[in-house]
């Protein structure tokens, strides 16, 4: 249960760090509300995540994954570059979430 937690954590902390995008800095209400209610819904996932995984591991993958969600959220939605460095550097970091998965003894699995 602790792994499909920290994949909705993942996807509300997501959701939210987009919807803080277009909330303007707080001044529209449904954007600012969104991203609120996302960023709780997040940190509470993330605290039951951490009652089983490692606080290191678990932050490693929630914030690696969170990084090349919302660069690619930006990308695709805003418009925003991507250049050959940057995509690199989020292989790696999805190559290193896959290797602490498939080869750590940290992951609690």
């Amino acid at each position: 249960m602790h792994w499909l937690y920290l994949i909705l954590a993942i996807a509300f902390e997501t959701i939210g760090t987009t919807a803080l995008k277009t909330s303007e800095g707080f001044t529209r209400l449904w954007p600012s509300l969104l991203t609120l209610a996302c960023f709780f819904s997040a940190l509470f996932l993330l605290s039951m995540v951490l009652k089983t995984l490692p606080v290191g591991v678990t932050y490693a993958i929630w914030s690696g994954l969170g990084i090349v969600l919302i660069a690619t959220i930006g990308w695709i939605a805003f418009g925003q570059k991507l250049d050959l460095p940057a995509i690199l550097g989020m292989a790696l970091i999805v190559t290193g979430i896959v290797v602490m998965q498939v080869f750590s003894n940290s992951t609690g699995h």
